[in-house]
């Protein structure tokens, strides 16, 4: 009997293009070389970043915090939801919504199995947080930290024009998130027994350790090599300790959804040259008043759900030419935008992974349904913010 062909693997779909753009040329060797540049740390941020996730949760981080968390609320489902509400808003701002995505989705799904609550309303509040409320600061999304310098060389400060559409945003989501899940937040559960973690030195050295990562991010600092730190301190804790990492060494970093990631950023930095994206470009409204800045954000949610925030980024940039206020739209469009499918942002991703690795079902039509409420609103409410501001 003939030997049957293995299938083509998923990621082959997207990374055989982009080698493909790279070796014939069709990317010039400048470009790329500039494009690896700009990206590459992006995507080193984020698998340093899985990692740490991945060390946390063997620790117990996440099952201290969850005790903690079921305590605090007394008991009441609805207090119980405003507190991961503020951590996933606070993890957000100051640790970026990939952080948000990797570590506190695991949180979520032991908090609504601990008590008795809905996780599909606990996991998709948490990824709707981690993309709303990520327009803060620079290091809230990685589409900031490839803006910051922009608004830099205009002599305008990141959070002067950004403050008003990231509160508008995180408002519309609390208050949208509220109304549809209120059935799922009433009555009461008992918090059960207090957690005792498996090793408490190794907990202290993971929590130590997670601090001044996020005291890292706030600096200012290379957010890659703080995060690259962190997990070779936690490896390193583990080897110490003789506790073994989760899982088998190689599956700690997603490095199939890495590869696609950045073979996206190399397949639409390809179209983007040969000017084959120009259209997108000339879709985007001119001027810079209410009904422009709405155009231009609603475009760059538009292309963000088509083929990933990051790059729709890096293609929409130049919409905004010397105006702050139409990068900022750009801005919103593709950090709060990306909420109607599962490839839009890197942090949904993260996301749908960390959900498939807990046994947690998420319909992709509740995903959707939850993002035709949020996106439009989400981001006509930040267009506005920044409209009234400006």
């Amino acid at each position: 009997m003939p030997r049957l062909r293995r299938a083509v693997p998923w990621w082959a779909v997207a990374v055989v293009p982009a080698a493909a753009a790279v070796l014939t040329g069709a990317l010039p060797r400048t470009d790329a070389a500039a494009l690896a540049e700009r990206v590459g740390p992006v995507l080193l941020f984020v698998a340093a970043l899985t990692v740490v996730a991945e060390l946390c949760g063997s620790a117990g981080l996440f099952d201290v915090a969850t005790d903690a968390a079921a305590r605090a609320s007394g008991g009441r489902r609805w207090l119980l939801w405003l507190l991961l509400v503020a951590i996933a808003v606070a993890s957000t701002v100051l640790l970026s919504l990939d952080t948000t995505a990797v570590l506190l989705t695991p949180l979520a799904i032991t908090l609504a199995r601990r008590t008795r609550t809905s996780p599909l309303l606990l996991v998709l509040t948490v990824v709707a947080l981690a993309n709303t409320a990520s327009l803060l600061l620079p290091v809230s999304n990685l589409t900031n930290l490839l803006a910051d310098h922009r608004f830099a060389e205009q002599g305008v400060g990141y959070l002067g024009v950004m403050w008003a559409p990231a509160l508008a945003s995180v408002v519309v989501t609390v208050a949208v998130l509220a109304v549809r899940g209120r059935r799922d937040l009433r009555g009461r559960f008992e918090p059960g027994e207090r957690y005792v973690p498996p090793d408490r030195a190794l907990l202290v050295a993971t929590g130590a350790t997670v601090a001044v990562m996020a005291v890292g991010f706030v600096a200012g600092l290379p957010v890659w090599a703080v995060a690259l730190g962190a997990a070779a301190v936690l490896l390193a804790a583990f080897a110490v300790r003789r506790r073994p990492v989760p899982g088998r060494a190689r599956d700690l970093v997603p490095w199939r959804m890495i590869l696609v990631v950045g073979a996206l950023f190399v397949v639409v930095e390809t179209l983007h040259v040969r000017g084959l994206g120009d259209w997108v470009l000339d879709a985007a409204p001119a001027g810079a008043d209410a009904g422009a800045l709405l155009g231009v954000a609603g475009l760059s949610a538009a292309v963000a759900n088509v083929v990933n925030n990051l790059p729709a980024y890096l293609l929409l940039e130049p919409v905004a030419g010397e105006d702050v206020r139409r990068l900022a739209a750009v801005l919103i469009g593709t950090g709060v935008g990306p909420l109607l499918t599962p490839w839009a942002s890197l942090a949904t991703v993260l996301w749908w992974r960390r959900c498939r690795q807990a046994m947690v079902h998420v319909p992709v039509r509740a995903f959707v349904v939850q993002g035709l409420w949020l996106a439009p609103l989400c981001v006509a409410a930040s267009a506005l913010a920044l409209v009234a501001v400006a």
